[in-house]
């Protein structure tokens, strides 16, 4: 756009305002400051996340940023009333430049501007001048077809001399004249690339939105209920829109995300998924995924085979079909609801992945909810390195780091990288009668987390903005989930309690002192209630370890809190095992074996029934079993400008090489007689002119000037 800053004298409009405008939109500054915000609207564009929903945008940057996002239109950017006006004046703006400096260049390009005096070619740099041997006429000839043979386009004109008439030839020269041919292609470029873009972008979609009572959709439902004013037809001349296809099922709708709801796309065809294929690298991320599909033409009735890749897209009747993404297609799903908490008996859940089902508020203690199944993903690697635990005795589960810096089960971190597929996960959500949800994601089978205890992750979010936050709950000897919920149901039973705490005493002092049993299941209980109810003289509501930390705390003085605490934590732990044996017992199980293995699972087992009254649903879901469905989405496009991109990339190729390799030279010589008459020799005077200085340039002139006259050329500038 360098040329927009040439004279606009010659403007056709009359009138001072319309002149005035046509001068600044004909201006270089201002499409630099276009081409500027459309740099900015793109790198906008990159960053942020493109038609997400409204909650995701309020969740990341909060209310008032996400109302000015979405009010600047900054979520869907490149569809923008603002971004397509900016093309739109950028086109006008580029048009006018090449409309009123086009014509001055192809004329520019077609003269050859011999009728430049000979004493004008005096001031040119490059010069040089010879006496020749030939008459001015036959020199003349002589020379030009010399430079025709380099390249040269030559133009010869008789002119009168003092010696007579038509005694003086003027030879003009050119060559490079593509490089004029550069400037109108870049700028031509320009123009095609934003019409390109305007095509297909939203600007066809809007205006049926506009013009032909077309306004999206904003509810749910089937896609077949969905009215005709928010369908396009398959007519549209472009669009660009996703379609979920489920294996063995076939879709021909494809679904526009506006920002305010989605347009149906019709389209001429159905595409049926026969397979989808995926393959992963060792990080679990995809290495590959692909469909297998059957394309139905819907008016023949015709079928065709394609398989569709990432980068390798299927075509059919102008509308191209590209890989997008994968996702679930309806896989079946078994939940069993289970509980920490009393009155909760287990049942069972059958569901679909993306529906949903009501839960009885007798089922889940009291309070209705609905249970929505969100996804299933079977593989699931994670980097679970790093996580180790203490070797400790089964009667001295080592709290004491754990009260002292008041870290639960789910705040272990690790530092090397362990990747493992750790299997099935289920991810769900639980939305209450208000309407608010909080996300859930179980893994099917145990996690062996590298402390030598396997555990069930209980992973809870209450945004999708936030990560997830897990309870661990140890597998107990029979490899299951049941024996810590017996001994987290024990807990809750005083009477199972005070036994517990019977058996550690008689334990603890094997009938040796017995005068001091009723002083030590005094402490024994005073601990296990601490650790199951918290402080309830103090009205304190904190339980497990933090109850114990903040008993510590509140009642010793600072400096035999370390002690207190060692007694009070091998009390507690102490209890807590024949708690565990006890709740076993009247679970009709097998007691638990003194070894490394039990020592592992009391010691995870105290971590998370200090955990577990974090956990805020009154039931969890296990996934049982489960029917895998794969979908496949694929993103549809009709984009007939795509072809006038590629034209105006290919010109802004060629445009952009003419410009900056490509210089237009052009050279005059003057032949008049060297004395009056005819056929005496004659003198001529060389000019070189190139529309950029060079070292090449002054080589050129050199070779030209001792090939045409036979002279050199010194640093000067003047013929040697």
């Amino acid at each position: 756009m360098s040329d927009a800053t040439l004279d606009a004298s010659n403007a056709s409009t009359s009138s001072p305002n319309g002149r005035s405008l046509t001068e600044l939109l004909a201006s270089m500054r201002f499409a630099i400051s276009l081409l500027t915000v459309i740099c900015i609207a793109s790198v906008i564009g990159t960053v942020l996340k493109q038609h997400e929903p409204a909650v995701n945008y309020v969740n990341q940057f909060g209310p008032f940023w996400a109302d000015l996002f979405l009010s600047l239109k900054l979520n869907a950017v490149y569809s923008a009333w603002w971004f397509l006006l900016i093309l739109a004046f950028l086109v006008v703006s580029t048009s006018l430049c090449i409309s009123r400096h086009a014509p001055k260049y192809l004329a520019d390009i077609r003269n050859y501007k011999e009728n430049i005096r000979e004493k004008s070619l005096n001031a040119f740099h490059h010069k040089a001048q010879a006496e020749l041997a030939g008459a001015p006429a036959d020199e003349a000839q002589r020379l030009g077809k010399l430079l025709v043979s380099g390249g040269w386009k030559v133009k010869l004109q008789q002119r009168d001399t003092a010696a007579g008439p038509g005694t003086g030839w003027m030879l003009a020269a050119k060559a490079g004249a593509a490089n004029k041919i550069g400037y109108i292609a870049a700028h031509t470029s320009i123009v095609l690339i934003c019409l390109g873009g305007l095509f297909d972008g939203d600007l066809i979609v809007r205006a049926q939105m506009l013009l032909g009572g077309k306004s999206p959709y904003a509810g749910g439902g089937l896609i077949s209920e969905v009215a005709s004013e928010h369908r396009l037809s398959d007519r549209n001349p472009t669009f660009r829109g996703n379609l979920l296809v489920a294996e063995g099922t076939q879709s021909s709708t494809a679904i526009l995300n506006q920002s305010d709801g989605v347009l149906l796309q019709e389209l001429p065809f159905a595409i049926e998924l026969k397979k989808f294929i995926v393959e992963y690298y060792s990080t679990g991320m995809p290495k590959l995924f692909a469909s297998e599909i059957v394309i139905h033409d819907k008016e023949t009735g015709e079928k065709k085979d394609a398989r569709v890749e990432v980068n390798h897209p299927a075509s059919y009747k102008g509308i191209e079909i590209y890989q997008s993404s994968f996702d679930d297609g309806g896989s079946k799903v078994q939940l069993q609801a289970r509980s920490f908490q009393q009155g909760i008996k287990p049942f069972l859940v059958n569901g679909e992945i993306g529906g949903s089902q009501k839960l009885p508020a007798n089922d889940i203690g009291g309070h209705p909810a609905t249970l929505e199944f969100t996804a299933l993903r079977v593989l699931n690697v994670e980097n679970l390195s790093g996580a180790g635990g203490s070797e400790v005795d089964v009667r001295k589960v080592d709290l004491k780091h754990s009260i002292e810096s008041r870290l639960g089960a789910g705040n272990k971190s690790s530092t090397k990288r362990d990747l493992r597929n750790v299997g099935p996960s289920i991810t769900y959500k639980l939305r209450d009668a208000s309407g608010q949800a909080r996300e859930f994601v179980n893994y099917m089978l145990p996690v062996d987390t590298g402390d030598g205890q396997p555990v069930y992750l209980l992973g809870v979010r209450e945004t999708p903005a936030e990560p997830f936050r897990y309870l661990r709950v140890p597998v107990d000897p029979e490899g299951g989930i049941d024996g810590f919920l017996h001994l987290r149901e024990a807990l809750s039973n005083p009477a199972l309690r005070e036994d517990a705490v019977k058996r550690y005493a008689k334990m603890a002092l094997d009938d040796k002192r017995p005068e001091l049993a009723a002083q030590l299941e005094q402490s024994a209980l005073r601990a296990l209630t601490l650790f199951a109810e918290g402080d309830m003289k103090n009205d304190q509501k904190q339980v497990g370890l933090q109850a114990v930390s903040d008993f510590i705390e509140a009642n010793v003085p600072e400096a035999e809190r370390a002690r207190a605490g060692e007694v009070l934590v091998r009390i507690l732990n102490g209890v807590l095992y024949e708690l565990a044996q006890v709740s076993r017992e009247k679970a009709g199980l097998k007691a638990m074996s003194p070894d490394e293995k039990t020592q592992n699972f009391m010691t995870q087992a105290v971590l998370t029934l200090s955990d577990v009254q974090l956990y805020p649903a009154p039931v969890f879901f296990e996934l049982k079993n489960f029917e895998q469905v794969q979908a496949s989405v694929f993103q549809v496009a009709r984009a007939p400008g795509r072809n006038i991109v590629y034209l105006g990339c290919a010109l802004l190729i060629l445009g952009v090489f003419a410009m900056l390799y490509v210089r237009e030279r052009r050279i005059w010589i003057w032949f008049a007689p060297a004395q009056s008459g005819e056929g005496n020799g004659s003198k001529a005077t060389m000019a070189l002119s190139t529309n950029r200085k060079t070292l090449d340039g002054d080589k050129e002139f050199e070779q030209l000037s001792g090939k045409l006259l036979g002279v050199a050329r010194d640093p000067g500038g003047k013929a040697a």
